[in-house]
């Protein structure tokens, strides 16, 4: 609407390959205001945009879009694009069918297990982040799915819908790379691991949560779920700083990211406070984090 509706006088008369050569300025433009101002302060006022997505993430889908604005000179009436504007369109055409086919490809192919191979160095560290993030995650959706059924506030509630969502889908995500990398079955974490693995609860914290009154829970999860959740983030730098294959870096970004924007938004987190917490969560090495636990009575009512 913005650029071929409001500018449309000046980029109606632009060649296609000059459309394409905007797409990645603009995409970086139109990413930065929506992921900074739009969503998470005015008009929509929804940090959990910011605090959950890494700017990264909403750039690639802006510029995906942007990479089709060339196509506009062949949807316009008039002017009729020139012979060297359609053969531009026709090479850009074939390029673009070219990349959804081999997207549509690694897609099919990821479905059946069978991801492009493993592109690390050090086989044993990717491999013990793939191991203890999904014995992390295992926790994780227990933890959250009991808080969607018993937390009192209504906000917590759905926060804790959308952690289990989220950690379901990583967790499988992290199962089909072990399967397709490295063929065996994955190992169970040892008792070992699980009691030096950082912030992992233990048998008592969790029968303890599971026994504490409805009046109590909220307060006690979020205390639970920010110990948890720091030690996912103090894992996840360690594979950024350690780590190999660039999607298990890509991916350890992105948890990182969305753990510390879970527990901003337990602290009710809005604004320009959410706003400057998202960018410092996405640039920073966060293993020192400060404590964020709730105080003894939790509620994010506005």
């Amino acid at each position: 609407m913005l650029f071929f509706g409001v500018l449309g006088r000046w980029t109606a008369r632009l060649h296609p390959l000059s459309l394409a050569l905007i797409a990645l300025p603009w995409a970086i433009f139109t990413s930065a205001v929506e992921w900074l101002v739009l969503v998470p302060m005015f008009p929509f006022w929804q940090p959990i945009f910011t605090l959950q997505q890494p700017y990264w993430i909403g750039f690639l889908v802006h510029f995906t879009s942007a990479s089709m604005y060339p196509f506009y000179a062949w949807l316009r009436r008039s002017p009729r694009p020139t012979l060297n504007a359609s053969r531009t369109l026709q090479v850009w055409t074939l390029g673009t069918a070219l990349g959804l086919a081999c997207l549509g490809a690694l897609a099919l192919f990821a479905i059946y297990d069978r991801e492009i191979p493993w592109l690390g160095r050090e086989a044993e560290v990717d491999q013990t982040f793939i191991r203890h993030m999904s014995t992390r995650h295992a926790q994780g959706i227990q933890l959250a799915s009991m808080a969607a059924e018993r937390a009192t506030d209504p906000h917590l509630r759905a926060l804790a819908k959308l952690v289990a969502a989220s950690q379901r889908g990583e967790k499988r995500l992290l199962d089909r790379y072990w399967l397709s990398w490295f063929g065996s079955p994955m190992q169970n974490c040892s008792p070992r691991e699980r009691a030096t693995m950082p912030g992992l609860l233990d048998d008592e914290q969790i029968s303890l949560i599971q026994e504490i009154s409805s009046a109590e829970f909220d307060s006690l999860f979020v205390q639970l779920m920010t110990i948890h959740h720091a030690g996912a983030v103090e894992m996840a730098d360690d594979q950024l700083r350690n780590g190999s294959d660039p999607r298990l870096r890509a991916m350890a970004h992105a948890i990182r990211h969305a753990q510390q924007g879970e527990i901003a938004l337990m602290n009710c987190a809005n604004g320009l406070t959410a706003v400057m917490l998202g960018i410092q969560n996405m640039l920073g090495d966060n293993t020192n984090m400060p404590d964020r636990s709730m105080p003894a009575s939790f509620s994010c009512r506005r």
